[in-house]
């Protein structure tokens, strides 16, 4: 606790350039990392990092010092080129963009670490340190640093901002944005120049490895809580400053173990817990979700059966016993009697020492399933022009999930009809 404390302090001027610079590099990149995921182009980010490496190089190389906004130019110079480099190919060839980010990414990064190479043998004594943007070393950040990165990381945040928007509507409808007059091209030369500097403000804390996860994972992990665009904004940049002070924190109580490689780590750790525990769309409510459905289709089954066998003599209310139900339609015994007794529970069955009988709930259930089902079918011969013997497989999925407003359209789409294609009632 003592350690946690002093760490919380900021007392050190170390702590708070690595704490800070931490926290604006991962928070600022995962509010871009949003649009670059919606925009489906993830791998991007990877291909950007990898080409900022021959950026740094040549700048550094030029100007003889390690000052961050040089670098910082320089890394973005050739980080961009590389996005316009990906986009030509795709463009102007039959090679797919997955195919040419994989080709930017090589030659750019080849192209650096030759680069790199020639600077360490050149044996200037400056280019001690240089080969942190390889891997990343956000424990050396010092002042000069967490300014250059404040600078980019208001940039970044006050562009998306001003251009949220336009950059919402790229994102989710590009079409209609060309049809009102929207600047669509220049609007994508703002997204690439906002991913590049959100790449070229991150490798200096994971390096250009990892940086494709400090870009995507956030937004990933997000984009599980919600579907607002705003609110996905908002928990990427939260997620990723957390990322970034508990990874500062475990380099500062474990100094042999490196920053940016945990920033890393606990954000993935953050979106494998939200894959798995968020309420809509994780893997957890995704299984509850099937199990549900399941049950679901198996107790309207049930009621459809009951009330198909008293339609003959519409009798509804006779009694049935399970080896008859178990008959007339392929359940298994145990499932058939668990929701046999779902069902009384519910109110929609009663059970006798002779079997099973439909309460008047049971029966208007059971009813519009029937209707559903029949009304499904006959849509499908009229309008889609099926066989009759081709629709009832299909009729047993849809009849679970029509709602009341899609059955009162397909009831004045057929005319409010009395047969189904087997000349069978519709209730």
């Amino acid at each position: 606790m003592k350690e946690f404390f002093e760490f919380l302090s900021f007392a050190d001027a170390n702590v708070r350039y690595v704490t800070l610079g931490s926290m604006l590099l991962a928070g600022s990149s995962a509010v871009v990392g949003c649009f670059t995921l919606l925009r489906k182009r993830a791998l991007v980010g990877d291909a950007v990092a990898h080409a900022v490496l021959p950026g740094v190089c040549l700048a550094f190389i030029l100007s003889g010092t390690k000052n961050p906004f040089i670098l910082l130019i320089g890394a973005f110079i050739t980080g961009w080129i590389s996005l316009v480099a990906i986009d030509f190919i795709t463009s102007r060839s039959r090679i797919k963009e997955d195919t040419a980010i994989g080709l930017v990414l090589s030659v750019f990064f080849g192209i650096g670490i030759l680069l790199l190479t020639a600077i360490q043998h050149s044996g200037n004594a400056a280019q001690s340190g240089l080969d942190k943007f390889l891997f990343g070393k956000a424990a050396s950040l010092v002042g000069e640093d967490l300014i250059a990165f404040s600078i980019v990381a208001v940039l970044l945040l006050a562009a998306t901002l001003i251009f949220y928007k336009e950059l919402k509507l790229l994102c989710f409808d590009e079409t209609y944005a060309k049809t009102i007059g929207f600047p669509v091209r220049g609007l994508e030369l703002l997204l690439t120049t906002l991913t590049v500097l959100a790449v070229v403000v991150g490798i200096q804390a994971v390096g250009v490895v990892l940086m494709a996860a400090m870009l995507i994972t956030p937004a990933a992990a997000a984009r599980f809580w919600t579907d607002r665009l705003g609110v996905m904004l908002v928990l990427a940049a939260l997620m990723g400053a957390f990322s970034g002070v508990a990874g500062a924190y475990v380099s500062y109580t474990a100094p042999a173990m490196p920053t940016g490689p945990w920033i890393v780590l606990i954000i993935s750790m953050i979106a494998i817990l939200s894959f798995a525990l968020a309420p809509g769309k994780g893997w957890i409510a995704r299984i509850i979700r099937r199990q549900r459905n399941k049950k679901l289709i198996l107790e309207e089954n049930l009621l459809k059966l009951l009330y198909q066998l008293g339609e003959a003599k519409q009798d509804f209310s006779t009694n049935r016993p399970l080896q008859e139900l178990l008959q007339k339609r392929a359940i298994p015994a145990k499932e058939a009697k668990y929701g046999l007794g779902k069902l009384k529970a519910q109110g929609y069955l009663e059970k006798t020492k002779n079997g099973w009988a439909l309460t008047h709930e049971g029966i208007t259930r059971g009813r519009r399933v029937v209707r559903l089902h029949r009304l499904w079918e006959l849509y499908l011969t009229q309008y889609l022009h099926l066989a009759s013997d081709h629709v009832h497989e299909d009729a047993e999925t849809i009849e679970h999930i029509i709602t009341p407003e899609l059955e009162q359209r397909l009831l004045e789409e057929l005319n409010y009809p009395a047969l189904d294609p087997h000349s069978a009632q519709i209730p």
